[in-house]
């Protein structure tokens, strides 16, 4: 049933049929496995968050008493390079931090497709149920971690089984009508707020208590508590979760389907939007830009990010909690501004505010990399916020315009493909910058090369304007 121009979608034929204005309506609610994912996600966000504020710390543990393991052997390998260009001790953690935090993003932006790809042969609850105990897994290693080996293998179990994000986004699809599916998406968005806002203080908060009773092994209580909520998530599923892709629907072989899935791992396929059929060719080139932009922008902000609770441990003696409250004030601004701003954008506005996000990014790393003050870093941080509440929910607006009904699921797949390849070159990169040349230098320079994809998107921002072509 095709809506009209009203809000409601209903047409006035429709209004005097009650039947087929109910029928409109069931078409918009919500599928009830819906909040059943948005249950288990929000489970596994406050469980994966709960680590952010603590990383810092963790790897200072690791650097004092793993004497005689990976953590020292790793040292020595660097040691030449670090003499080079004179990196203090405390620096090495950013280096070692980098490295895990492109590892699990590497690991998840290769596994999700695949999991996709299993799930679309076995069906979803199947590959859930294996994401979920491999995350719940990774948690009983990282309370085990009392050396940085095993953190290391912890970090690598949970990077490659969190698949789970990416196929909550399929069981909504499987689920959801057009009409519906926007709600379905939106409660997706809800989740990861809820999660960034409320992890990183949880985290915080058992790390703080558990510090003064138990010492050294201060990472057990968060660690354990995070294993406690991957495993009721992986009970609710297993108990409440129906298949959502019936055995008619799916892959004829795994094989194939996972063959399939390849195109979203390999990087030329991913800037080059191949696997979008029958797109003009002017509006090709420009949603290649779009990606470019959009990997451009992801690489430099998401190393600056991550950096930034080394930074702020480092520069101001941050500890844990305070980092925590310093993620709880950003999460919950932009949840504010996303709630109250940013959704009732006018879509002929979204280009010139996906601009104005992305110059906003630009003043808030170099008042953050040039913060000797609080009220300096206050004002990075409010920029920080209110830029990001902008940029990816925009540039996701713009993308999900191109192509034909069949196709938009594809778009939006390889988009947040590289948006994940960005997270998973980002933090190494930008951490090794860090470790050899200090925060200032290395946040001036994000910020200015941050211009880039500003420009970028201005150069396109008045072709973006008018809505892509209508695909046959």
């Amino acid at each position: 049933m095709k809506p009209t121009g009203r809000g409601d979608g209903i047409s006035s034929s429709e209004t005097k049929d009650p039947s087929r204005a109910q029928m409109a309506k069931n078409t918009e609610k919500t599928h009830p496995m819906v909040h059943v994912v948005f249950a288990s996600l929000l489970l596994d966000l406050l469980a994966f968050t709960m680590i952010l504020p603590l990383l810092p710390s963790l790897l200072d543990l690791y650097s004092q008493h793993d004497s005689s393991g990976l953590y020292p052997y790793l040292i020595e390998k660097v040691r030449f390079f670090q003499n080079l260009v004179g990196a203090p001790d405390r620096f090495n953690s950013v280096l070692f931090g980098g490295f895990l935090g492109s590892m699990f993003s590497f690991l998840q932006f290769v596994a999700s497709p695949m999991v996709g790809g299993f799930s679309d042969a076995y069906g979803r609850k199947s590959a859930m149920l294996l994401c979920l105990t491999g995350i719940a897994f990774s948690y009983i290693l990282w309370v085990l971690s009392s050396n940085f080996a095993l953190f290391v293998v912890a970090r690598f179990v949970g990077g490659i089984s969190k698949g789970n994000v990416s196929l909550s986004m399929a069981i909504i699809t499987d689920v959801s009508t057009p009409a519906a599916r926007a709600k379905g998406m939106a409660l997706v968005g809800i989740a990861f707020s809820i999660g960034f806002i409320l992890g990183p203080i949880i985290g915080a908060g058992f790390a703080r208590w558990s510090h003064s009773q138990t010492g050294g092994s201060w990472f057990m209580v968060p660690a354990s508590f995070a294993l406690f909520l991957a495993c009721t998530d992986l009970l609710f599923v297993f108990a409440f979760f129906k298949e959502t892709l019936p055995k008619e629907k799916r892959a004829p072989s795994v094989a194939k389907s996972l063959a399939e899935a390849v195109a979203y791992v390999n990087p030329v396929d991913l800037f080059q939007f191949k696997a979008v059929q029958k797109l003009p060719t002017q509006e090709h080139k420009k949603l290649v830009k779009l990606g470019v932009i959009y990997y451009i922008y992801l690489f430099l902000y998401s190393g600056l990010e991550f950096t930034l609770t080394f930074l702020t441990h480092h520069t101001f003696g941050y500890t844990s909690m305070q980092q925590g409250w310093m993620f709880f004030a950003i999460g919950l601004t932009m949840a504010i501004l996303q709630g109250a701003f940013v959704r009732r954008i006018p879509p002929h506005h979204v280009a010139s505010s996906a601009s104005l996000g992305l110059l906003l990014i630009v003043p808030s790393f170099v008042c953050v990399g040039l913060a000797s003050s609080s009220i300096l870093l206050y004002v990075g941080l409010l920029l920080f916020a209110v830029s990001t509440s902008m940029v990816v929910p925009c540039m996701m607006t713009l993308v999900s315009k191109f192509g034909t009904h069949d196709q938009k699921g594809t778009v939006m797949g390889i988009f947040r493909s590289l948006g994940a390849l960005a997270r998973a070159t980002g933090p190494i990169f930008a951490s090794i910058l860090y470790w050899s040349i200090g925060s200032v230098v290395t946040y001036l320079l994000g910020g200015v090369l941050l211009l880039v994809p500003w420009l970028m998107m201005r150069n396109l921002e008045e072709k973006l304007t008018t809505s892509p072509q209508k695909q046959s």
